[in-house]
């Protein structure tokens, strides 16, 4: 007889239980474990999708699939990212980092990543556009970086992504922007740039002007607090009638403001264009009329008044963007008549700039008559008659004249015995030296014969003293005859100074 065997259901639960629990821990393990193909814990992974959204990540994980193409880090609280961190994710071509704490990037954040096409970086805290930002993303064709702190862009911060088609920089704290830098970008591929909800209070027109189309026609600039000017509707009007989306879908949202002391003072510009109705200025005419003037000279500066002055008042803007209506500023300084004429009272150096003259028919119809750029600057310092060395040269010049015309020109004192004496007349009281330089031909035929009894000859006898270099002059011992003249005797060393002269002796 067989013996069965006796059933225990409890057992066989137990073990089934105890195994389950062991396969689960298991799975668990492998899970949390990354391997060089694994998903991280906190990550969904597909085939080629890696998603790390909302998990409030401070850090980006180290292991990552090699095979994902796209990878989302949004809404977590990324502050930094390292450098060459998307080596490990050869293949990527779409990252969203937006809804992070990113406040700068490193050089090389975005190295390793030659084929990243799609990058989103908005709602995070970037401050500017450096030019290392986005340098090396070669292939890079969408750029988000709206609502952020940005307020400066680099001239050069898009200039080697030859491949881009979109940036959006919208609702950021930008006041200007290098429109001539993205130029050569809209002969490649640049469609969409969009500036909109930023602080852009001057937009240059003329740059604006001359934009390739492609990048007109994808260039969004609403809800800036733009300064109102006929140049500005005139281009955006002209931009409308040809049907540009930029500013066809955002019709009501293009304003502009009268002056920056009042804020609120925006108008929707192209839904009111009854405003501009007197605008005549064009994008190529908007050059500011000179005004040069000297520091303390008092201006006037008139304003087109072709308008009907009993339902016109004028107003003007200052370079410091303050209105200016009549009778004039606080101090007076610059006064606006009735006819819309502008004065400066004692202009200063702080007074340049370009003043803008606007018309005003009613509070909602003003255009703008005219733009005036005052310099003031200080006089010029007169330029000297003569330079320092010119003076110099004519003082040698004329001292040299006046030496030689007293060496060689300078007339006999006593003009009697500069002359021919008479036979009979005696000769005159005459210097030594008249007598020395005197012309006249000798009148002895030798040394040892006598002269006639109305001539006599100055003799040279040896100097016996000297004073200060100078030759010492004596008078003839013989001073007796009343007959004859007074003579001059010069004394001189054991060598006639006649010699240098004449070999005969002078004759006074």
């Amino acid at each position: 007889m067989a013996v069965r065997a006796p059933a225990d259901p409890l057992w066989k639960w137990l073990a089934k239980l105890l195994l389950f629990l062991e396969l689960c821990a298991r799975g668990r393990a492998l899970h949390a474990l990354p391997g060089p193909r694994g998903c991280p814990a906190v990550c969904i992974c597909t085939s080629d999708l890696l998603s790390c959204s909302q998990q409030m990540l401070q850090q980006i994980p180290r292991a990552l699939p090699r095979t994902a193409t796209t990878l989302d880090l949004s809404h977590n609280a990324l502050t930094q990212l390292h450098d060459r961190w998307l080596a490990a994710l050869p293949h990527l071509e779409a990252l969203h980092m937006s809804h992070n704490q990113i406040k700068d990037l490193s050089p090389q954040a975005f190295h390793n990543a030659s084929y990243l096409r799609h990058l989103d970086m908005s709602s995070n805290r970037l401050h500017a556009v450096k030019t290392h930002y986005f340098d090396a993303l070669v292939s890079l064709e969408e750029l988000l970086l709206y609502n952020n702190w940005i307020t400066r862009v680099d001239e050069n911060a898009f200039a080697k992504l030859s491949g881009l088609r979109k940036v959006y920089l919208s609702w950021n704290n930008l006041t200007n922007f290098p429109f001539h830098s993205v130029q050569g970008l809209g002969n490649y591929s640049l469609r969409t740039l969009d500036l909109s909800s930023n602080n852009l209070s001057s937009i240059p027109v003329e740059e604006l002007a001359v934009l390739p189309e492609n990048i007109r026609n994808g260039l969004y600039l609403h809800n800036n607090p733009m300064m109102c000017s006929c140049a500005l509707y005139l281009m955006l009007h002209r931009w409308k009638q040809q049907g540009f989306s930029s500013v066809k879908d955002f019709f009501e949202e293009h304003t502009c403001k009268v002056s920056d002391n009042v804020p609120r003072s925006l108008i929707k510009f192209l839904k009111y264009s009854q405003m501009f109705e007197n605008c005549s200025a064009s994008p190529e005419d908007l050059h500011p009329l000179p005004f040069p003037a000297l520091v303390d000279q008092t201006l006037l500066i008139t304003c087109n008044t072709t308008l009907p002055d009993t339902a016109t008042t004028y107003m003007w803007i200052s370079p410091h963007h303050e209105p200016i209506k009549h009778p004039g500023n606080s101090n007076r300084s610059l006064e606006v008549y009735r006819n819309g004429s502008l004065k400066i009272t004692a202009a200063k150096p702080w007074h340049s700039g370009v003043y803008v003259c606007l018309a005003i028919i009613s509070p909602q119809n003003f255009s703008r008559m005219c733009e005036v750029n005052v310099t003031v600057q200080y006089p010029k310092p007169a330029a000297e008659t003569f330079s320092t060395g010119l003076t110099t040269l004519l003082g040698c010049i004329v001292s040299l004249l006046l030496v030689l015309i007293y060496l060689y020109l300078t007339p006999c004192r006593c003009l009697k015995c500069c002359k021919k004496a008479a036979p009979l007349s005696p000769p005159q009281e005459c210097s030594a030296q008249s007598s020395i330089l005197s012309t006249t031909p000798p009148a002895t035929d030798g040394p040892n014969r006598k002269v006639s009894a109305n001539k006599h000859v100055v003799f040279l006898e040896p100097i016996r003293e000297t004073q200060n270099g100078k030759i010492r002059l004596a008078l003839s011992e013989d001073f007796s005859d009343a007959k004859h003249p007074k003579v001059l005797q010069l004394k001189s060393d054991s060598e006639s100074i006649s010699s240098v002269f004449s070999d005969t002796p002078i004759v006074s």
